[in-house]
């Protein structure tokens, strides 16, 4: 499978094997609401994408100097295939949502490969 210049960090594949139940999400109020109005993708829904056991985790070094990010690519509660962007705080304990929308058809074919090889 192919994912473009963005690799699979393993430090984070270590952390994210926790469970879900255990990790606080986090998102500014006025950003989520700015992304559900563009994009009309909540953040509560961006949290559910994290329960994807097929999800495809990816390095995003390339949108931030200040902190590392990271984009999850998976399928949301609403059968959605779903991009989230998001950072780790908190020594991996609360993921901080940045945004979340639809996949485009590259990244929708992306999953699929990964879920169905």
């Amino acid at each position: 499978m192919r994912l473009g210049y963005w690799k699979v960090d393993v430090y984070l594949q270590r952390h994210y094997t926790q469970s879900v139940d255990e990790i606080r999400f986090a998102w500014d109020p006025r950003k989520a609401s700015a992304n559900q109005q563009r994009h009309r993708v909540s953040f509560a829904e961006a949290t559910t994408v994290f329960s994807d056991d097929n999800a495809v985790l990816l390095d995003d070094p390339g949108h931030s100097d200040d902190e590392p990010r990271f984009v999850l690519l998976g399928l949301s509660e609403r059968f959605r295939i779903l991009v989230v962007s998001h950072t780790v705080r908190d020594r991996g304990r609360t993921l901080r949502i940045i945004s979340a929308r639809k996949a485009t058809q590259r990244e929708h074919e992306q999953y699929l490969e990964q879920v169905m090889p």
